[in-house]
């Protein structure tokens, strides 16, 4: 398949995104509810989490300090 510099190549996730559910034993279940992939900078995630209704992107991202 040939590609352009404006398309971007399609890469498998990095992350898998869980919730962690209280089931009342001594260790939560752990439902996957969506991926993530790592920015190539390193500090911080692009997530997409199945929700009701659809899947929701989220972008997570380091704090950076404050001086």
């Amino acid at each position: 398949m040939m590609t352009t510099e404006n398309q971007t190549e399609k890469k498998n996730p990095t992350h898998t995104v869980f919730f962690l559910k209280d089931c009342g034993g001594d260790k939560p279940e752990w439902q996957k509810v969506g991926v993530g992939w790592e920015h190539k900078d390193g500090t911080g995630l692009n997530i997409l989490v199945d929700s009701t209704g659809g899947q929701t992107p989220m972008t997570i991202r380091k704090n950076n300090p404050k001086e």
